[in-house]
């Protein structure tokens, strides 16, 4: 096993790791602004109200694109046996 095969799997993974947290990352943070900035223009201070919100649109968000990130797991783990195999 290379130092280049070592390092391009670890690369592969980052990017893979990115792709499938990502959706979710991004509508988690986007639900949080806009909770922040109501709850900044109303002075509601609620723990709830910005827990809440934030678990349903992720939750919504893992079912729309889970087919998506499954996909990426599944081939990069075929691509990892077939590194396997190899050696």
């Amino acid at each position: 096993m290379t130092m280049t095969l070592v390092l391009d799997v670890v690369k592969d993974a980052l990017i893979r790791t990115l792709l499938i947290a990502g959706p979710a990352l991004i509508v988690g943070m986007i639900v949080g602004l806009i909770i922040s900035i109501f709850q900044a223009t109303t002075q509601i201070q609620e723990q709830t109200l910005s827990f809440v919100p934030k678990l349903i649109a992720i939750f919504i968000t893992l079912i729309l694109v889970g087919n998506f990130m499954l996909n990426i797991l599944i081939s990069f783990t075929k691509e990892i046996f077939k590194i396997i195999a190899k050696l």
